[in-house]
C-alpha cells in the first residue's frame, strides 16, 4: 500500500504508471478472493436510499405502483419488475 501511495498519480505511459497499474491490480485480485463484497439485496438498496434521501413508502408510489405494491414488494412478497427498476433508477 505504501508502493500504491507513492506512485499515485503516475502516469500510465511510465515505468512508475505500469508499476502502479501492476500493484493495483493485484491488491484489486486479494481483495476479491478474500473480502469479497456480495452484491447488495434490491430491497435492502431502496431502504438505504429512502434512507438517504429521506424518503417514504408514499414517495416510491409514482415509480412502484399502488401503496400496496409498495408494501409488497417492501416486504419482499412480491419481485420488482423491469418497469419498476427504470422507472427507480
Amino acid at each position: 500500500m505504501e508502493q500504491i501511495d507513492h506512485l499515485w498519480g503516475a502516469s500510465p505511459d511510465t515505468a512508475e504508471g505500469v508499476r502502479l497499474e501492476i500493484l493495483l491490480t493485484l491488491v484489486d485480485a486479494y481483495e476479491e478472493a478474500h473480502h469479497a463484497i456480495p452484491p447488495s439485496d434490491p430491497v435492502s438498496a431502496i431502504e438505504f436510499m429512502m434512507e438517504q434521501r429521506g424518503l417514504s413508502r408514499r414517495d416510491l408510489e409514482p415509480f412502484i405502483g399502488s401503496r400496496a405494491r409498495v408494501a409488497e414488494i417492501l416486504n419482499r412478497k412480491r419481485a420488482l419488475t423491469l418497469p419498476m427498476i427504470r422507472r427507480l433508477s
